[in-house]
């Protein structure tokens, strides 16, 4: 009897945990905005990348405790919006666009509006589906790619490449890049996932402890340039897929592709999200 009356519990308790990543999430971006406010741009770039981490394992935990909901997409979206997109937009225009001229806000607002079409899009097309890859950059990697350059001008790679790179010119066209490649079709990879029964799995473990080991080791130095590389790594498959395979091949490498949503596509949100019961149909929305 007594089993009985604390099983309910113990499941709630479960379902709510990955919730609770998520709030700490937004809790860091929020705080990364204050400190951005006060100046203290090194903190508030670190803290985006907490927010990161906190992403990544809200994910893995409602997967493992097979606790997703559409709720939990739904609060993951809204939170990633802010953290990932507010957040780092907040800290590139109190540090670097507050005095670039009276219309250079205008980047943060693209850079914002492609994180909240990317994780609309992500929503309708990939959540609550077994997936190897993203379809265009993920909003939580080109947050902390932002967000990062600023622990990384605190080293002496920075100040040895302050001559060479006029970052007051590349810093505008990062985020122009990062926009688009996060509203476009192409690839990019999952973590791999790490094991010890296969090759695949070995390969991953690899791949996390080499950057957990540099993470810690050299955290300002590494993840600034770990972000451009995987930025740079979708559109370089993208480009080499281009030239070795045939048109219409691998549609989903196109960069800025169109976006469609197919009837298959709707099908396997209706079941990962539940059936649309108000409103009216996609057809008949009001443009």
């Amino acid at each position: 009897m007594r089993r009985g009356r604390f099983r309910p519990n113990i499941r709630r308790v479960v379902v709510v945990v990955p919730s609770l990543f998520t709030l700490f999430n937004l809790f860091f971006g929020i705080w990364s905005m204050v400190n951005a406010a006060r100046g203290e741009f090194y903190l508030a770039g670190w803290f985006i990348v907490f927010a990161g981490i906190l992403d990544m394992l809200d994910g893995r935990v409602a997967r493992l405790s097979r606790t997703g909901s559409r709720f939990g997409g739904e609060l993951d979206s809204l939170v990633d919006i802010v953290s990932f997109g507010v957040a780092p937009a907040f800290l590139m225009y109190e540090g670097f666009f507050a005095n670039a001229g009276t219309a250079a806000w205008i980047f943060c607002y693209f850079y914002v509006m492609g994180v909240a079409i990317r994780l609309a899009r992500f929503n309708v097309t990939q959540a609550g589906t077994s997936k190897t890859y993203f379809v265009g950059l993920p909003s939580p990697a080109a947050g902390m790619t932002l967000a990062t350059y600023w622990p990384f001008t605190e080293t002496a790679l920075y100040r040895d490449l302050t001559g060479e790179w006029p970052w007051a010119q590349l810093l505008p066209f990062l985020m122009i890049a990062l926009t688009i490649l996060m509203v476009s079709n192409v690839r990019y990879a999952q973590l791999p996932r790490a094991g010890l029964r296969d090759l695949r799995g070995l390969l991953g473990l690899t791949v996390l402890l080499l950057i957990l080991g540099f993470g810690i080791w050299r955290p300002n130095e590494f993840f600034f340039p770990l972000g451009l590389a995987y930025m740079t790594y979708g559109v370089a498959r993208a480009v080499v897929l281009g030239f070795l395979l045939p048109p219409g091949a691998d549609e989903d490498a196109e960069i800025a592709g169109s976006i469609e949503i197919d009837e298959q596509t709707q099908r396997t949100f209706d079941a990962a999200h539940g059936e649309r019961r108000r409103g009216l149909p996609p057809t008949e929305r009001p443009q």
